[in-house]
């Protein structure tokens, strides 16, 4: 189905409620693999368009899954197959459900890896060498990544090239079921990782985080037997673009389900840009905007920091803020096609020093709604916060990407006060 979403200018007020972290619940479903027993999961964003994939690819294994709302529950009544033939969209945790299926069986067979499209070339060279490490000979065959370790897995040290989540992500999973200690060096550490390894153990594996420096993970060689229920952190990703959604609206809502622990150097940006943030009840924050806002110069980095998935959200504040802000990408730096959009609604921004690593946004300028087209999730959410402070209409195609991480957007911020329609074809 195809979603088109039209924004006029707003003001925003009231409360609205963080879902759980798309980010964390996609690898939980992914781990689910590793299991013949029953896994609930709680605050599950079970109608974000990449979890819909994703839970229908788990059926198409065999695996039964329940969902009332915001939980779901996982049951395997008959074992599953390690074969994922697939006619649909594909998305890149097809990577995770590939370690899962060769950890516990030893042979795997999944649709290559989909995604957003992100301005770079998206390899996924680091999964491939790190199952490979571990015995399994992999190869592609008419649009599949097939698999085969005749000897199970095997235990091994991993020293990661560069800190990458996916690459971190797989070797988990992959090493869980494995014979012997698998090493992880330079893995990559963030709230969505701890949250998978806690899971895991909380399932019957054995995982030791060592300073965050490595993973050490001793191999059960038989799926997980804990049955039980986890509850999903809330997404920071969404949190953050809400808290943002309010700055450029110049708007005071409650945010429940705040992840403040997630979110501490994106939010003393925003302090130090003169936003003023009241936490109130726990988890919940409100926002002050002051007359005076800076403009800022952010470099992107790994979690804690501001990571390239924020990028958009941070040019849409920019744009809003008088004065020349900056922001450096220097891991992502061609993840940019969401600026010509915006530049088709007026905005200034341009590169600094012929590179394409480093951007300039000149706001205060008035930004004029038109036809836009969401080339990522991220980037299309950006446009989305663009159009509610733009003059006219901004219609926003391809709103699909949009879906794939924003549960009930539009709703939400219908609920806020936005000017928004959905348009389903």
């Amino acid at each position: 189905m195809n979603r088109i979403l039209k924004v006029r200018k707003s003001k925003l007020n009231g409360t609205v409620k963080i879902s759980g972290a798309k980010n964390s619940a996609l690898k939980l479903l992914s781990a689910s693999i590793l299991t013949n027993k029953d896994v609930v999961l709680y605050n599950s964003p079970n109608s974000l368009i990449d979890m819909k994939i994703h839970i229908e690819m788990l059926k198409n294994l065999g695996k039964e899954c329940i969902i009332e709302y915001d939980r779901i529950t996982i049951k395997e009544s008959e074992q599953i197959r390690n074969t994922l033939r697939w006619g649909g969209d594909s998305i890149r945790n097809t990577l995770l459900i590939f370690g899962a299926l060769l950890s516990r069986f030893g042979h795997a067979m999944v649709p290559l890896p989909g995604g957003c499209e992100l301005g770079c070339n998206r390899k996924y060279d680091l999964h491939i060498d790190i199952l490979s490490k571990m015995g399994a000979n992999i190869y592609e065959d008419n649009g599949y990544l097939i698999g085969v370790a005749e000897k199970g897995l095997q235990g091994c040290e991993i020293d990661l090239l560069f800190r990458s989540v996916g690459a971190t992500e797989n070797a988990i999973i992959s090493a869980v079921l494995a014979k012997g200690t698998t090493i992880i060096k330079n893995p990559h550490f963030n709230p969505e990782i701890e949250e998978l390894v806690f899971f895991l153990e909380d399932m019957g594996a054995n995982i030791k985080l060592e300073n965050m420096k490595e993973i050490v993970i001793k191999g059960i060689n038989k799926p997980l037997e804990s049955k039980f229920a986890w509850r999903v952190i809330p997404d920071r990703l969404e949190a953050l673009t809400y808290l943002i959604a309010s700055c450029v609206t110049h708007s005071n809502i409650v945010i429940e389900n705040f992840p403040f622990e997630y979110l501490n150097i994106p939010l003393s940006y925003l302090y130090n840009s003169n936003i003023e943030i009241k936490e109130r009840d726990g988890n919940n924050i409100y926002k002050l905007l002051n007359n005076k806002i800076y403009p800022f110069e952010i470099s992107c980095d790994s979690y804690p920091g501001i990571t390239s998935d924020m990028k958009s959200l941070f040019t849409v504040l920019g744009l809003k803020i008088k004065g020349r802000s900056e922001i450096i990408d220097l891991r992502y730096p061609k993840r940019n096609k969401y600026i010509d959009e915006l530049l088709k609604m007026k905005a200034v921004i341009g590169e600094v020093l012929n590179s394409n690593y480093r951007l300039a946004i000149y706001g205060g300028n008035k930004l004029i709604g038109t036809e836009v087209e969401a080339t990522d999730l991220r980037g299309g959410v950006a446009l989305l916060l663009a159009g509610l402070i733009a003059e006219g209409e901004t219609i926003i195609h391809n709103a699909n990407q949009i879906y794939r991480g924003y549960e009930h957007i539009d709703k939400k911020l219908k609920n806020l006060g936005a000017n928004i329609e959905l348009i389903e074809e």
